[in-house]
Protein backbone atom coordinates (compact mmCIF):
# COMPACT_ATOMS: atom_id res chain seq x y z
CA UNK A 1 0.00 0.00 0.00
CA UNK A 2 1.75 3.73 -0.95
CA UNK A 3 2.31 5.88 1.41
CA UNK A 4 -0.10 8.12 1.49
CA UNK A 5 -3.13 5.73 2.19
CA UNK A 6 -1.54 4.10 4.86
CA UNK A 7 -0.69 7.88 6.74
CA UNK A 8 -4.36 8.40 5.85
CA UNK A 9 -5.36 5.20 7.71
CA UNK A 10 -3.44 6.99 10.63
CA UNK A 11 -5.17 10.35 10.36
CA UNK A 12 -8.48 8.80 9.79
CA UNK A 13 -8.37 6.53 12.91
CA UNK A 14 -7.02 9.26 14.94
CA UNK A 15 -9.63 11.51 13.86
CA UNK A 16 -12.15 9.30 13.97
CA UNK A 17 -11.37 7.63 17.64
CA UNK A 18 -10.86 11.34 18.94
CA UNK A 19 -14.80 12.73 17.94
CA UNK A 20 -16.22 10.09 18.59
CA UNK A 21 -14.98 10.30 22.36
CA UNK A 22 -15.72 14.31 22.25
CA UNK A 23 -19.27 13.34 21.41
CA UNK A 24 -19.27 10.53 23.49
CA UNK A 25 -19.32 13.05 26.49
CA UNK A 26 -21.68 15.42 24.99
CA UNK A 27 -24.38 13.03 24.50
CA UNK A 28 -24.65 12.43 27.72
CA UNK A 29 -26.05 15.14 30.67
CA UNK A 30 -23.74 16.31 33.13
CA UNK A 31 -20.87 14.13 31.96
CA UNK A 32 -17.71 14.93 33.13
CA UNK A 33 -14.20 14.13 31.13
CA UNK A 34 -12.32 15.05 34.07
CA UNK A 35 -13.71 12.50 36.64
CA UNK A 36 -15.34 10.37 34.43
CA UNK A 37 -14.03 7.31 31.81
CA UNK A 38 -14.20 7.51 28.30
CA UNK A 39 -15.83 3.81 28.40
CA UNK A 40 -18.53 5.39 30.35
CA UNK A 41 -19.90 7.26 27.63
CA UNK A 42 -20.69 3.80 25.77
CA UNK A 43 -21.34 1.93 28.66
CA UNK A 44 -24.04 -0.92 28.18
CA UNK A 45 -27.11 1.35 28.92
CA UNK A 46 -26.00 4.20 27.49
CA UNK A 47 -28.78 5.33 25.03
CA UNK A 48 -26.42 5.99 22.43
CA UNK A 49 -23.70 3.75 23.17
CA UNK A 50 -24.31 0.78 20.16
CA UNK A 51 -23.73 3.54 18.08
CA UNK A 52 -20.61 5.70 19.55
CA UNK A 53 -19.30 1.47 19.83
CA UNK A 54 -20.12 0.87 16.37
CA UNK A 55 -19.33 3.40 14.10
CA UNK A 56 -16.48 4.91 16.32
CA UNK A 57 -14.74 3.08 18.55
CA UNK A 58 -14.73 -0.62 16.48
CA UNK A 59 -13.89 1.27 13.24
CA UNK A 60 -11.04 3.22 14.64
CA UNK A 61 -9.38 0.48 16.65
CA UNK A 62 -9.61 -1.41 12.74
CA UNK A 63 -7.70 1.23 11.23
CA UNK A 64 -5.48 1.64 13.91
CA UNK A 65 -4.56 -2.11 13.58
CA UNK A 66 -4.09 -1.66 9.82
CA UNK A 67 -1.90 1.14 10.45
CA UNK A 68 0.67 -0.54 12.66
CA UNK A 69 0.81 -3.76 10.50
CA UNK A 70 1.81 -1.63 7.39
CA UNK A 71 3.85 1.11 9.17
CA UNK A 72 6.78 -1.08 9.82
CA UNK A 73 7.88 -1.07 6.34
CA UNK A 74 8.55 2.83 6.15
CA UNK A 75 10.85 2.34 9.17
CA UNK A 76 14.06 0.53 9.79
CA UNK A 77 13.96 -3.16 9.32
CA UNK A 78 14.71 -4.72 12.88
CA UNK A 79 12.74 -6.77 14.86
CA UNK A 80 12.50 -4.47 17.60
CA UNK A 81 10.59 -2.00 15.62
CA UNK A 82 8.84 -4.15 13.80
CA UNK A 83 7.57 -6.30 16.61
CA UNK A 84 6.64 -3.14 18.83
CA UNK A 85 4.71 -1.56 15.69
CA UNK A 86 2.87 -4.97 15.92
CA UNK A 87 2.09 -4.95 19.72
CA UNK A 88 0.45 -1.11 19.53
CA UNK A 89 -1.75 -3.09 16.91
CA UNK A 90 -2.46 -5.78 18.47
CA UNK A 91 -2.89 -4.71 22.04
CA UNK A 92 -4.25 -0.78 20.91
CA UNK A 93 -5.67 -1.93 17.85
CA UNK A 94 -7.40 -4.75 18.58
CA UNK A 95 -7.73 -3.71 22.18
CA UNK A 96 -10.14 -0.95 21.16
CA UNK A 97 -12.48 -3.21 18.80
CA UNK A 98 -12.73 -5.13 22.26
CA UNK A 99 -13.47 -3.03 24.79
CA UNK A 100 -16.51 -2.14 22.63
CA UNK A 101 -17.41 -5.69 21.63
CA UNK A 102 -17.38 -5.72 25.51
CA UNK A 103 -19.05 -2.74 27.39
CA UNK A 104 -18.74 -1.98 30.78
CA UNK A 105 -21.67 -2.02 33.30
CA UNK A 106 -23.29 1.02 33.78
CA UNK A 107 -21.37 3.60 35.07
CA UNK A 108 -18.06 1.36 34.61
CA UNK A 109 -18.54 -0.49 37.96
CA UNK A 110 -15.90 1.42 39.31
CA UNK A 111 -16.13 -0.94 42.68
CA UNK A 112 -16.23 -4.06 40.54
CA UNK A 113 -19.20 -4.94 42.42
CA UNK A 114 -21.02 -8.34 41.15
CA UNK A 115 -19.28 -7.74 37.34
CA UNK A 116 -20.81 -8.89 34.30
CA UNK A 117 -18.69 -11.11 32.14
CA UNK A 118 -18.52 -7.98 29.32
CA UNK A 119 -17.18 -5.69 32.26
CA UNK A 120 -14.48 -8.49 32.82
CA UNK A 121 -13.32 -8.83 29.80
CA UNK A 122 -13.86 -4.89 28.84
CA UNK A 123 -11.77 -4.54 32.22
CA UNK A 124 -8.77 -7.47 31.67
CA UNK A 125 -8.65 -6.03 28.23
CA UNK A 126 -7.81 -2.08 29.56
CA UNK A 127 -5.57 -3.61 31.52
CA UNK A 128 -3.40 -5.25 28.84
CA UNK A 129 -3.57 -2.36 26.62
CA UNK A 130 -2.75 0.22 29.12
CA UNK A 131 0.50 -2.12 30.44
CA UNK A 132 2.16 -3.54 27.35
CA UNK A 133 1.38 -0.01 24.32
CA UNK A 134 3.90 1.99 26.76
CA UNK A 135 6.13 -0.55 26.58
CA UNK A 136 5.98 -0.62 22.89
CA UNK A 137 6.24 2.35 22.51
CA UNK A 138 9.04 2.36 24.42
CA UNK A 139 10.92 -0.96 22.39
CA UNK A 140 10.32 0.94 19.13
CA UNK A 141 11.97 4.44 20.30
CA UNK A 142 15.03 2.47 21.85
CA UNK A 143 15.01 0.72 18.05
CA UNK A 144 15.12 3.55 16.40
CA UNK A 145 18.03 5.49 18.47
CA UNK A 146 20.89 4.00 16.08
CA UNK A 147 19.02 5.81 13.32
CA UNK A 148 19.95 9.32 12.49
CA UNK A 149 17.05 9.52 10.61
CA UNK A 150 14.58 9.00 13.62
CA UNK A 151 16.57 10.62 16.66
CA UNK A 152 13.42 13.09 17.19
CA UNK A 153 10.77 10.29 16.95
CA UNK A 154 13.32 7.81 19.12
CA UNK A 155 13.31 10.49 21.81
CA UNK A 156 9.13 11.33 20.93
CA UNK A 157 8.17 7.47 21.21
CA UNK A 158 10.36 6.83 24.38
CA UNK A 159 8.96 10.60 26.23
CA UNK A 160 5.44 9.63 25.28
CA UNK A 161 5.71 6.00 26.48
CA UNK A 162 7.20 7.34 29.88
CA UNK A 163 4.44 9.89 30.45
CA UNK A 164 2.05 7.03 29.51
CA UNK A 165 3.53 4.49 32.31
CA UNK A 166 3.22 7.09 34.89
CA UNK A 167 -0.07 8.09 34.23
CA UNK A 168 -0.88 4.56 34.16
CA UNK A 169 0.33 4.09 37.98
CA UNK A 170 -1.44 7.18 38.75
CA UNK A 171 -4.65 5.90 37.27
CA UNK A 172 -4.65 2.13 39.15
CA UNK A 173 -3.04 3.49 42.65
CA UNK A 174 -5.77 6.45 42.99
CA UNK A 175 -8.72 3.89 41.67
CA UNK A 176 -10.89 6.74 43.86
CA UNK A 177 -9.67 9.95 42.88
CA UNK A 178 -11.91 12.73 41.12
CA UNK A 179 -9.23 12.87 37.92
CA UNK A 180 -9.77 9.72 37.20
CA UNK A 181 -11.07 10.60 33.50
CA UNK A 182 -8.16 13.17 33.05
CA UNK A 183 -5.72 10.53 33.92
CA UNK A 184 -7.05 8.29 31.47
CA UNK A 185 -7.40 11.01 28.67
CA UNK A 186 -3.39 11.78 28.95
CA UNK A 187 -2.78 7.87 28.72
CA UNK A 188 -4.79 8.68 25.91
CA UNK A 189 -3.84 11.36 24.11
CA UNK A 190 0.26 9.90 24.26
CA UNK A 191 -1.20 6.63 21.96
CA UNK A 192 -2.90 9.14 19.36
CA UNK A 193 -0.35 11.52 19.15
CA UNK A 194 2.49 8.62 18.64
CA UNK A 195 0.09 7.26 15.49
CA UNK A 196 -0.36 11.13 14.30
CA UNK A 197 3.40 11.63 14.38
CA UNK A 198 4.48 7.84 12.87
CA UNK A 199 1.57 8.57 10.13
CA UNK A 200 3.56 11.91 9.30
CA UNK A 201 6.92 10.42 9.32
CA UNK A 202 5.26 7.93 6.55
CA UNK A 203 4.06 10.83 4.98
CA UNK A 204 7.64 12.62 4.49
CA UNK A 205 9.58 8.93 4.00
CA UNK A 206 12.06 9.45 1.46
CA UNK A 207 12.29 6.19 -1.04
CA UNK A 208 15.95 5.50 -1.12
CA UNK A 209 17.51 6.04 -4.66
Amino acid sequence: MRQKSIFFIGVFGVSLFVFTCILGGFLIEDYSIISQYISETFAIDTQYGFALRVFGHIPSGILFTLFCLLAPKYFPSTSAIKNGFYGIGFFYGIGTVIVALFPCDSGCNKEFIDPSISQIIHNLMALLVYVFVPLCMIIIGVGLKKFVAYKRLSILAIALGAISILFVYILTSESNSDYLGLYQRIIESTFVVWILACAFKIKNYKIPI
